[in-house]
């Protein structure tokens, strides 16, 4: 089969209404099979104030703010007959699920009434979620339910080997391949770094700055970084924590960091500029699956601090390119921090081999692997049909 047979139907929970990893994921893959010709068709809830436009051909689906203060986002109400019809019409080789949500679901369940292969790409752990909301209980019968929704599918394809491993150890599938990220370096590089910008934010240019990337919200370990910052304090190492990004949680995240200087979201260039102009990243996520602010801070040559979990663990070489840490284990953070805060010159080390070993990840080739794996779900679909 060649690449401009291909039609695909792609589910999101998510595609462009509140920016993240997974989406910008998404729509970079989407891009790169459009320029191969691929037909590509994108089902998603959608907003009247997109965070950005949309990459290919987007239909809106059905839904609902989600509940319990996340509103936020939006909770799509499976394949309705309109869905069904557009569907029909544009008629897919295969059906590429981003979500375990109600939306992917249900088009799972039209794809296979019809014989049609199903790709899942693993995004986010949502496992362990509940954890972060005094659930925790609720982590089994969510990784049962997740369980189900993977195994209904012909393949998965994982962001990171680590977690493609954690995948096959909770049996989710049989078929679990790798889709990484990439980087721009045009974007995220050493050149980038911006002292002028740093001294306008009143931050000393002998201060070591300890960057947080990300969305605002618990399950991103903001208790965690707080706490470990409280014993870095202790341990009388100077420094100054630069926060990159909003959500929900910024009130709290202010309240516990009150000397921290906050920024705000970023995108593109100014985003670049933020990054390369740490001197450290402090990352105590483990619901990360590939970490691709990780791999951006990385591309600036700034060492990274990770929690020793999924994700950081394939990009983060321990004491090469940053330290890994034992998921929560404040005093672990707290000294992996006052190492690169007291030593500059093991922090440029460090910071310049996680450079050089960022240029391994190339947006194309990464594409590459999800289109190679459409082709061979669709070919293995039209063997067994025909036997």
């Amino acid at each position: 089969m060649t690449s401009q047979r291909l039609r695909i139907a792609m589910f999101s929970g998510n595609y462009n209404y509140v920016r993240d990893g997974a989406n910008q994921a998404l729509n970079r893959l989407v891009g790169y099979l459009l320029r191969k010709d691929v037909d590509v068709r994108v089902y998603s809830a959608t907003t009247d104030t997109p965070a950005f436009p949309p990459t290919g051909d987007l239909v809106s689906v059905r839904s609902i703010p989600l509940p319990l203060g996340r509103a936020e986002y939006r909770l799509a109400l499976g394949v309705t007959p309109a869905t069904k019809r557009d569907l029909a019409a544009f008629k897919p080789d295969i059906v590429h699920v981003a979500a375990p949500d109600y939306l992917g679901h249900r088009a799972v369940s039209w794809a296979r009434k019809r014989g049609i292969p199903v790709l899942s790409s693993m995004h986010t752990r949502f496992e362990t979620y509940p954890r972060y909301y005094g659930l925790a209980f609720m982590e089994p019968i969510v990784e049962a339910l997740l369980r189900r929704f993977y195994r209904r599918c012909d393949a998965v394809v994982a962001p990171s080997e680590s977690m493609a491993q954690v995948m096959r150890e909770q049996r989710m599938s049989y078929d679990i391949g790798i889709w990484a990220r990439g980087i721009d370096t045009s974007i995220f590089n050493p050149q980038r770094r911006d002292m002028g910008w740093r001294r306008d934010l009143g931050i000393a240019d002998d201060e070591p700055v300890i960057g947080f990337l990300g969305r605002l919200v618990m399950e991103k370990g903001l208790d965690v970084f707080s706490d470990a910052i409280d014993a870095l304090r202790a341990k009388g190492v100077r420094h100054k924590v630069l926060v990159i990004g909003e959500g929900p949680a910024r009130d709290w995240f202010e309240s516990r960091l009150q000397n921290a200087v906050f920024v705000g979201f970023r995108s593109g260039a100014d985003l670049g500029q933020a990054v390369a102009s740490m001197d450290m990243l402090f990352n105590p996520s483990v619901t990360e699956t590939f970490g691709n602010v990780t791999l951006e801070t990385m591309a600036c040559a700034i060492p990274v601090v990770a929690a020793r979990a999924t994700g950081s663990e394939n990009l983060v070489a321990d004491g090469i390119t940053g330290r890994l840490v034992t998921p929560g284990s404040i005093s672990g953070f707290a000294d992996a921090l006052a190492t690169y805060g007291t030593d500059t010159e093991l922090r440029l080390r460090h910071g310049a081999a996680g450079a050089e070993a960022s240029s391994a990840y190339d947006w194309d080739k990464v594409n590459n692997a999800v289109l190679e794996t459409y082709q061979r779900l669709v070919r293995q679909k039209s063997g067994s049909a025909r036997v």
